[in-house]
């Protein structure tokens, strides 16, 4: 792969790559920090592609992982994170209720939720992201709209 190429699907789906690792990580540096490496390992791999669509697959897929290797890593475990006050807004607008409902979900909920909802991708493909089985991503959607529906609701009684 050539760095031309490198650089287009760094552009093109450098903000999938970058939801994707929020929705994972819950923090603008660690999703910078997993989007970094993610474009890395692409220039490394130098993977061949069949089109756009397997490459978004295979940026995703490392994104994930990256993010997982992030949390399981011997910093990661000893350090407190501050939390974000701005979430994925960007300066002078608020963030939807309903973003900030699904950034307060567990990750194995909050990121095949992402996936489906912002992505676009089918439960099939999700599976295969993540490296689970179809069953467990129907659990985890349908869980984590009971989770968003609840934590919504309990958002309007407060109003």
């Amino acid at each position: 792969m050539d760095r031309e190429e490198a650089e287009r699907l760094a552009r093109r789906f450098a903000p999938s790559v970058y939801r994707l690792a929020y929705a994972r990580t819950g923090h603008r540096a660690d999703a910078e920090d997993v989007m970094q490496e993610v474009f890395l390992r692409l220039m490394r791999a130098a993977p061949d592609f069949r089109d756009d669509e397997h490459a978004k697959a295979w940026l995703l897929r490392v994104a994930a992982n990256c993010a997982g290797d992030l949390f399981r890593s011997a910093w990661r475990r000893k350090a407190r994170p501050l939390e974000e006050a701005q979430g994925l807004t960007q300066p002078g607008q608020e963030m939807s209720s309903v973003l900030e409902a699904v950034m307060t979900l567990p990750s194995n909920y909050r990121i095949p939720l992402h996936l489906f909802y912002y992505e676009g991708y089918s439960v099939a493909e999700i599976a295969r992201l993540l490296g689970k089985s179809e069953d467990v991503i129907r659990t985890r959607l349908h869980r984590g709209r009971g989770m968003l529906r609840r934590g919504l609701e309990g958002d309007e009684e407060h109003v």
